[in-house]
């Protein structure tokens, strides 16, 4: 791309965002003139987590994010989520929403825990518009809410990324990374990653026109039948998205990975896990 095509580019780009931002502004004008938000903290300037909220009041340790301090290329920052706190017997973290409060769609993904995750550690790479804040709320099985967020220095607007193809076949090469070995009832990492453009549905071609929105919305990990590991993804997730998680089997057995996109189509994989 030469350095003018860029500059257009990006101008275009941040208008796009820019009148994304500026009608959500306006319709939430007086909701951001609400006594609520007297404290500066950042999951309570979004209406986005106040509403995951509600009146709870959320534990601000326990809850860790790791990203770059400065990003170069805002179309794929890599972010990783994990709960370090203490729970309550027999509690477990089953939900952890991801948000960035720059974007014009703030929700980035929301993942669903089950005992089968055995540990709340999840890794991905997002895109971000601007220098911004990221926000994680991590929900337990029992009710508890914890908070934090990091901020992230964006040189390139990540909605400057290149768009794949948008056939079917961007979802027929999912790639599954599974230890050789695990022990039952331990956390196992798992890496997944498979070919799709995420198209936010905000850029424009080379002719102005809006591209539509094309994105996988739905990841599911099923063990013998049993859910273990499910994810939401938004607009926020970088093209070709990448997982990383863990799994707790506790017995040997079939292994299901699907993802499912906005067009309705889908892929699978299927493993058979060797438990000792």
């Amino acid at each position: 791309m030469s350095l003018l095509a860029f500059i257009q580019a990006n101008r275009s780009c941040r208008r796009l965002w820019r009148g994304m931002t500026f009608a959500t502004i306006g319709l939430g004008v007086f909701v951001l003139a609400a006594p609520s938000l007297a404290s500066n903290e950042p999951w309570q300037r979004l209406d986005a987590t106040r509403q995951l909220l509600g009146d709870a009041t959320p534990r601000t340790q326990g809850l860790e994010l790791d990203l770059p301090h400065v990003s170069e290329d805002g179309s794929a920052v890599p972010l990783t989520v994990r709960f370090t706190g203490e729970l309550g017997e027999g509690d477990y973290i089953k939900r952890i929403d991801l948000f960035a409060n720059g974007n014009p769609y703030p929700e980035i993904a929301a993942f669903h825990l089950t005992p089968l995750s055995g540990k709340a550690e999840i890794s991905t790479r997002v895109r971000l518009n601007e220098t911004q804040q990221v926000i994680a709320v991590a929900t337990s099985q029992q009710g508890e809410h914890f908070v934090t967020a990091r901020e992230v220095r964006i040189t390139v607007s990540g909605c400057l990324v290149r768009s794949g193809g948008t056939t079917p076949e961007a979802l027929s090469n999912p790639r599954v990374n599974l230890p050789t070995g695990m022990s039952s009832g331990e956390p196992a990492e798992v890496r997944t990653l498979i070919n799709h453009p995420m198209e936010t549905g905000l850029r424009e071609d080379a002719n102005g026109e809006r591209m539509p929105r094309h994105i996988i919305e739905r990841f599911h990990v099923s063990l013998d039948g049993e859910t273990a590991f499910e994810a939401e993804l938004h607009q926020s997730v970088s093209a070709n998205p990448y997982l990383r998680f863990y799994l707790t089997p506790q017995t040997s057995g079939k292994a299901e990975f699907s993802w499912q996109d906005n067009s309705g189509n889908t892929a699978r994989h299927a493993a058979e896990l060797d438990v000792s």
